[in-house]
Formats: structure tokens, C-alpha cells, sequence
């Protein structure tokens, strides 16, 4: 039996990068351009060249890839955040931008603290050699891992960094003016002893939440109460220690707003514990939109938080800049107040 004659390239080897170029009649840098998905292709060349790398089944050898471009297509993206549901979503958004950019995202978690969590970052961008870095909060406000990168000259870009100056591009959203406008919400619906539980001591979003919070209450005229204030961590358990303490005093709150979901969470539990109707008695919100603010009981109302947008647009800007060198510096992405059934209106103006 002979084989069949066939001497398309697809056939009878694996496809190379100069085949996708002749079928297409382009240059092999050209190719490359649009495999990498860099500017200042035109749409027309960039069409004619992805249907000869389908037609041909071209897939790029990641070696060579790193090999013609002196790059590694490794993007890093480190954390340290105790909430789960929200690293869930940094992850998901650049996980999906870097797909886009035929980038490989490397994900990891840091900890500890001071000169060893410096060390910590270091050691993983020097041992992957990765292209850049995407730095979560509260990594993003680190002025020591800022310099450090700086120093070794490595690309970086920040998810919700604090205000301090830096040329490094970055994503955020108004923190502060989203905590105003959740207590101005709940001051909408008659509520006036209204608590505030604090995210992660240092976080600088916490502190903006805060913010945001005592901000409503001046405009409104309403006192500032310390008592009605508890230090949490953005984790469950801390909404629940916190809301039991604060629904423990002899004039408890009438509503509770946790700056984030999980507390918010914790403080439905201590609710429940306690025998106190939600909403009936007391209002809870929180602050993220993320999954288990939909799956308790009630249902959150909550502050959306682009998380996922946010690091997505953090990547974005980050492989821009990579490849271009003139990507923008920074996006802000708006949020979006979200009222669900464990809010309602004060049943007693008098309380």
C-alpha cells in the first residue's frame, strides 16, 4: 500500500512559522506581529494571516517564541489577601487577559511581612523570569516592593494601589466615594445608629471605606459614634466577632455595614444567633458583589466591585505597555450599588 500523495506542509510535518508566512505572502515578522498580537498590523493583513494559521493547524513553539523575542511570555501575578472570593476573581481577570495576549499568568501567594515579604516577590520574579508583574492589594501599596522592582528593573502594574506617585500603570475604582454612597443609602431608609465594620487593618481601601462612611454621617448630620465602629479583616469570622459586640450594646445599631461581603456574611450569622430579624430589626450590607453575598440568606445588599475588571484592566495595561510602550497609566472603573432583601426601611423613625 503507498501513501497518498499529499506535500501540504500541515500534512506532512508540523506547520512552521515560514509556512504560515508564505501562505499568507507576508513577511515572517509580520507573523509574528500578529501572533503576538502586537500594533500597528493592518486588520486586512492580520485577517489573511489568521486564516493561514488555522488552515495550516500553526501552533507557535513557546520555546522559539521566547527564543525570536528575547521575551518569555510569563506574566506573574502575586497576592496576599485572606479573602478567598475576592483572589478568586483578581485571578479569573488576568488570568483571561493574558490568555488573550498568548501569555502564561504564574500565580503566587505571599506571606509574611517587612524585608522577608520584599524577598518573597523577588525570589519568584528572579527564579520564573517572568516579562512583569501584576501586584494585588495590598502588595500594590508596598513602597518596598515598588522599589525593589524598580531596582531590578522589572515591569509591573498595580490592582487598587494607594495614592502614592508612581509611573507603574494601575486599575482602581472610588473606594470612598462607594462606602458614602452605601451608608447614604442606608441613611435613605431611615436608619441613623448605623455600624461600620473596618476591612483589614493597613488595607488601603479599608481606610477609604471608612472614610466614605464617616463622610455620609457629617453630611447628614449625624454623630460619628466610636462605639459603632469595629476593626475586622475581611474575613468571616471577624464579621461575626465584630457584629456581636456591636448588636451586644445597649443601643445596637439599626443597620451594619461591613466593608466587605464576608463580613457582611458574618454579621447575617450573629444576627441570626442573637434572634434578630434581617431586615425586619436590623440591615446588614456589605461590599464587593462577590458570590457568597448571593448565596446567603437574604441576599446581600452590597456594593459591586469590578474585581474581576479591575485586574483584567490591571493585565491589560501591563502587556500594552510591554508591547507598545505607550499604554495609558492608569484606568478607574466605576462600581455599582446593589439593593437585595437584607436592607429595608427603619419600621421605627424612633429608633
Amino acid at each position: 500500500m503507498t501513501a497518498e500523495n499529499d506535500d501540504s506542509p500541515a500534512r506532512s510535518r508540523k506547520a512552521s512559522i515560514d509556512d504560515v508566512a508564505k501562505a499568507a505572502g507576508v513577511a515572517i515578522k509580520t507573523v509574528s506581529r500578529v501572533l503576538n498580537n502586537e500594533p500597528n498590523v493592518r486588520d486586512e493583513t492580520r485577517a489573511r494571516v489568521m486564516v493561514a494559521v488555522k488552515r495550516l493547524n500553526y501552533h507557535p513553539s513557546p520555546s522559539a517564541r521566547s527564543l525570536a523575542s528575547r521575551r518569555s511570555y510569563l506574566i506573574g501575578l502575586v497576592y496576599d489577601n485572606p479573602s478567598g472570593n475576592y483572589t478568586i476573581e483578581v485571578q479569573r481577570g488576568a488570568l483571561a487577559r493574558c490568555r488573550e495576549g498568548k501569555f502564561l499568568l504564574l500565580l503566587h501567594e505571599v506571606t509574611g511581612s517587612g524585608e522577608e515579604l520584599t524577598q518573597d516577590v523577588m525570589a519568584f520574579a528572579n527564579q520564573t523570569h517572568i516579562d512583569g508583574l501584576i501586584l494585588a492589594p495590598p502588595l500594590s501599596e508596598s513602597v518596598e516592593i515598588i522599589r525593589a522592582l524598580d531596582e531590578h528593573g522589572l515591569p509591573f502594574a498595580r490592582i487598587a494601589p494607594n495614592d502614592m506617585k508612581h509611573r507603574s500603570p494601575y486599575s482602581d475604582m472610588d473606594d470612598e466615594g462607594a462606602a458614602r454612597e452605601m451608608t447614604e443609602y442606608l441613611i435613605g431608609l431611615g436608619h441613623r445608629r448605623i455600624a461600620f465594620i473596618i476591612g483589614r487593618h493597613g488595607h488601603y481601601a479599608s481606610g477609604q471605606r471608612l472614610k466614605g462612611y464617616k463622610a455620609a454621617l457629617k453630611a447628614h448630620r449625624i454623630p460619628f459614634n466610636q462605639d459603632y465602629v469595629r476593626q475586622g479583616d475581611f474575613l468571616f469570622d471577624s464579621g461575626l466577632q465584630a457584629a456581636r459586640q456591636l448588636l451586644a450594646l445597649p443601643s445596637r445599631p439599626t443597620a451594619i455595614f461591613a466593608a466587605n461581603d464576608d463580613m457582611a456574611a458574618g454579621t447575617l450569622m450573629a444576627a441570626h444567633e442573637m434572634g434578630i430579624a434581617v431586615p425586619g430589626q436590623l440591615s446588614v450590607a456589605g461590599f464587593d458583589d462577590a458570590a457568597i453575598s448571593r448565596t446567603v440568606w437574604p441576599p446581600l445588599t452590597t456594593i459591586s466591585q469590578p474585581t474581576y475588571e479591575l485586574s483584567y484592566s490591571a493585565a491589560d495595561l501591563l502587556l500594552k505597555s510591554l508591547l507598545s510602550g505607550n499604554a495609558p497609566k492608569s484606568t478607574r472603573l466605576p462600581h455599582k450599588l446593589i439593593s437585595r432583601a437584607s436592607t429595608g426601611v427603619l419600621r421605627n423613625p424612633g429608633d
